[in-house]
């Protein structure tokens, strides 16, 4: 083999390596940071500037390595992807960061003896079982919600303003509707809630989401086949946004695939992910005329 030859497949190793390590490792970076954030005096501060950075490394990684290059095209929804994320899913995470920094001891001190007396939640774990636990539970409450939200119509007007992007990239990752996105939090969150789990439990668990929420929706060519058996990857989600019902109606947890598994709706083909992706129905352009859409008679 020629010097040449031997160079482009040392090449094509080195870039099949890096196309594996960059989700664990990005995440990886974003937990052991926030670990050092949690431990700080401004954990929330903390937090928001890690979220930032990594937008900021996935942005200038969608230039450099993109999944498709199609997707790098504008589609006049710059302005909807950032108000839904701001005004919708902003507002539902201000809420859960209120409740969760008020506890159930103030918001509903009958339920908080019940659970206190009960000793419902394990607080004597380590923290990292704790942790693996909420992950768990939680992922059991946004399991059911989001694939009642793909099977039930009305739930579906909601759903359906996330799901009618025709790319996938970091800046749509909020790009919920409002009700979507407090149903989410409600069931995911409450569970914990009334089970007593601590605020940094509460903290840890906003903060994972959030991280594996905008890898998964980046425009950054990542393929973990193996990680995407136990976790929500960019593999799976892309799935998941198939234009194909049936592709699409898979795929539903939010951080692990444990119910997916369970309930039988994993899927991970081994030919490459599609690039048809949106819905099948229309949707306004405009951020308010979204707002309005599942609201209006069909």
């Amino acid at each position: 083999m020629s010097a040449t030859g031997k160079n482009q497949v040392s090449t094509g190793q080195l870039r099949s390596i890096l196309d594996g390590l960059l989700w664990p490792a990005l995440l990886t970076v974003c937990l052991l940071l926030t670990w050092l954030a949690f431990a700080s005096a401004y954990p929330l501060l903390g937090f928001n500037l890690i979220y930032l950075g990594l937008a900021t490394c996935l942005l200038l990684l969608e230039r450099w390595r993109p999944h498709r290059r199609d997707w790098q095209n504008a589609d006049g929804q710059n302005f909807p992807n950032i108000a839904h994320t701001l005004l919708n899913k902003g507002l539902v995470q201000f809420i859960v960061i209120f409740a969760a920094f008020n506890g159930l001891d103030q918001l509903a001190p009958s339920i908080a003896d019940a659970v206190n007396q009960r000793g419902l939640w394990p607080h004597a774990w380590p923290m990292f079982w704790q942790l693996l636990l909420a992950l768990v539970i939680a992922e059991f409450g946004l399991y059911w919600v989001h694939r009642l939200a793909h099977e039930w119509p009305l739930l579906w007007r909601f759903h359906a303003v996330h799901h009618s992007v025709e790319r996938l990239w970091w800046l749509n990752t909020g790009r919920f509707h409002f009700v979507d996105s407090l149903l989410s939090v409600i069931v995911g969150m409450s569970l914990l809630i009334i089970l007593g789990a601590p605020l940094e439990i509460l903290l840890w668990l906003s903060a994972i989401t959030a991280y594996i929420g905008i890898l998964t929706h980046c425009n950054v060519r990542m393929h973990n086949r193996w990680l995407s058996r136990l976790f929500n990857t960019p593999d799976l989600h892309r799935w998941h946004h198939s234009r194909i019902r049936a592709e699409g109606d898979r795929n539903f947890g939010e951080n692990l695939m444990l119910w997916d598994r369970i309930f039988a709706s994993f899927y991970l083909p081994r030919r490459s992910p599609p690039e048809n992706i949106g819905i099948n129905e229309s949707m306004p352009d405009a951020f308010t005329g979204q707002l309005l859409h599942p609201f209006r008679r069909r």
